[in-house]
């Protein structure tokens, strides 16, 4: 990765940004009107930035930058769906996703450089590990998408819902992902509510915990077994965080505050391996009363895996059994999967550095939390 010495202004909240401009001697009310150029005009260039004075721009081309990352490839499914390649260093490029529907469209970003985790149902987690993004690249996905859809944010809002579901897993890279969320429900950035950020993750429980005290968006958690056994092998970090500590930190999620709060349960469906009865009805038990919505995801194929999609009476099956019980279950809609745009199916290019074939990863939390 080549370093610059130049400040990048992309990825900063403006909390951030407001301490910039007070440490080289301006306002920090300066911060708002750039982080509206940014992000809300799309302005990449200080000379564009008309509000501000011609001194100030002058200064801000010689000692910052708002650096955005190249589109190496652009795919456009059948069903509306659309993926960018984006390169995010000479090494490495990491992928993101625009699912329109009627009413909302989704972006769907990546956090890693690939991914440590190794869930075996999931290509990315596959392809290996290199490295934490940053704030600035995680928070370009939002700007690049909003440029290659020819729109801007408050004229007209095409994304209306930010999903960290992309590359990676975000609560093992908070120091960026969390301020990349305080920037997307800024009002002078895009202005997105709460209930439409969503972070997703297999289960990192100290930093489940940490987004209840600093980051007010919505949660969704990757279950996909109701029980250790099975989920140790399906998703490994839980052998560090079982489910024993998991579902009491999503408990304390959704305790408090002044608004009523869920988890999204993301639980794709593999044939023969998690789509019994029995798993049904130890799921049922396993969220209890834990306010929350099931989503069933059928599983998506890569090159290399020995998992089969659950056929539709099996999915069905499994859904009829969680609604009786009372919890709310819908079966996502797969999308995208002609363009490997589906959950689980994004893989980028990854310069694994992890070497997973001599050794397996240990996670070093105490540097993240």
């Amino acid at each position: 990765m080549v370093l610059d010495s130049k400040v990048d202004l992309l990825g900063m909240d403006r909390k951030s940004m407001e301490a910039y401009f007070t440490e080289i001697g301006e306002k920090p009310f300066r911060a708002s009107q750039v982080m509206k150029w940014i992000h809300q005009h799309g302005v990449s260039d200080f000379d564009e930035m008309t509000n501000l004075s011609k001194a100030l721009r002058e200064h801000l081309k010689a000692v910052a930058q708002v650096r955005t990352p190249k589109i190496v490839a652009e795919q456009f499914s059948d069903d509306g769906t659309i993926k960018w390649l984006l390169e995010v260093d000479n090494h490495n490029s990491v992928e993101a996703v625009y699912i329109p529907e009627k009413n909302r469209g989704t972006l769907c970003i990546s956090s890693q450089v690939g991914c440590a985790l190794e869930c075996t149902f999931c290509s990315t987690g596959q392809q290996g590990f290199n490295r934490n993004l940053e704030s600035w690249e995680i928070i370009a996905q939002m700007w690049v998408a909003n440029k290659a859809l020819g729109c801007k944010p408050k004229e007209e809002r095409r994304i209306t819902n930010v999903v960290f579901m992309g590359m990676g897993e975000p609560l093992l890279n908070v120091a960026h992902v969390f301020p990349t969320a305080r920037i997307l429900m800024d009002d002078y950035a895009y202005g997105l509510s709460k209930r439409r950020v969503t972070i997703s993750t297999s289960g990192i429980v100290p930093a489940i915990d940490k987004i209840k005290e600093e980051l007010d968006v919505s949660l969704a958690i990757s279950l996909h077994a109701p029980n250790n056994a099975l989920r140790d092998v399906l998703v490994p970090i839980n052998i560090k965080y079982p489910l024993e500590e998991l579902m009491p930190s999503l408990h304390r999620f959704v305790e408090g505050g002044h608004s009523k709060k869920h988890v999204t349960v993301e639980y794709v469906m593999l044939d023969k391996v998690n789509d019994h009865v029995e798993h049904a009805h130890e799921l049922v038990k396993l969220l209890g009363d834990l306010p929350c919505k099931i989503n069933l995801i059928p599983f998506n194929p890569f090159p290399n895996t020995d998992y089969i999609r659950s056929s539709n009476n099996a999915i069905h099956r499994f859904k009829d059994i969680v609604s009786a019980a009372g919890l709310n279950c819908t079966i996502r809609k797969t999308r995208g999967e002609d363009i490997d745009a589906a959950c689980g199916q994004l893989a980028g290019k990854v310069n694994d550095r992890t070497k997973r074939t001599q050794h397996r990863v240990q996670f070093d939390l105490a540097k993240q939390l």
